[in-house]
């Protein structure tokens, strides 16, 4: 049976089919990127409409894509060991500990308990892995955008996301946003312009967040009150999350 709230695989294959949903997938693309890469010799989950990123995992040794039942299941097709399966969100069909990267996109805006399905992925996170949460921003405008798969179920903050995967048992290490111009189309061929103004002047007015968490974040404070981790490499920009125990950071001049 679908779920009403959830959209259907239908519709969100016809949106990344199309203009609109092509810059999208390259924006998210590129986040992704900055903080993965590729993965060689990981076992990598998507959980919700991953596909359009998944291929990107260059050197996995295995990928899969799990599609709540309510949005349904496509073919996708299996490169060595990937494959896509259907699954209940409150009972993922995988072993404790089974992958190395755990990546969600279109799945907790409209999961009947987004608190439930994270629970699931972090049962199924390796004790070293990394998980990524993609979720509609609160204050973006692709929020209300219902012609477009993040106008659907509940958008978040930051700082929702954050509690959510702490009370997951997972510590947030990086976050970024993506997706700063306007849903309009007049104005979708300035996107890369709008991602560097909107980083710095308007961050609120992002379209997705992405929150990266692990069980533990090892993570060292700079002078100016910011955690940065380590490893030094980077993971999401433009800013790591700041630590817990640090002091409330200084805007920088």
């Amino acid at each position: 049976m679908v779920d009403p709230m959830r959209r259907s695989i239908d519709e969100l294959r016809t949106f990344y089919g199309e203009p609109t949903g092509a810059l999208v997938r390259r924006l998210l693309a590129r986040r992704l990127d900055d903080a993965w890469g590729e993965a060689p010799d990981c076992d990598v989950l998507g959980v919700g409409y991953a596909t359009p990123w998944l291929d990107a995992f260059v050197g996995a040794r295995r990928v899969v894509a799990a599609m709540p039942s309510g949005q349904g299941v496509e073919h996708w097709p299996s490169v060595g060991r990937n494959r896509t399966l259907l699954v209940d969100d409150r009972r993922l069909p995988f072993a404790a500990g089974s992958f190395d990267r755990i990546l969600l996109v279109h799945a907790l805006e409209e999961a009947d308990d987004p608190a439930a399905l994270l629970l699931e992925a972090v049962r199924a996170l390796a004790p070293t892995g990394r998980i990524i949460l993609a979720a509609a921003a609160r204050g973006g405008l692709w929020a209300r955008a219902e012609n477009t798969p993040f106008g659907h179920g509940r958008p978040f903050t930051r700082g929702q996301l954050e509690r959510l995967v702490r009370e997951a048992g997972l510590e947030p290490a990086a976050w970024s946003q993506t997706l700063y111009v306007p849903p309009w189309t007049p104005l979708l061929p300035l996107a890369d312009g709008f991602e560097q103004v909107g980083r710095r002047i308007a961050p609120n007015t992002a379209g997705v967040i992405l929150l990266e968490a692990s069980r533990q974040a090892y993570a060292r404070i700079r002078p100016s009150g910011l955690a940065q981790r380590v490893p030094a490499r980077p993971a999401l920009t433009p800013q790591p999350v700041a630590s817990t125990s640090s002091p409330t950071p200084r805007p920088h001049p």
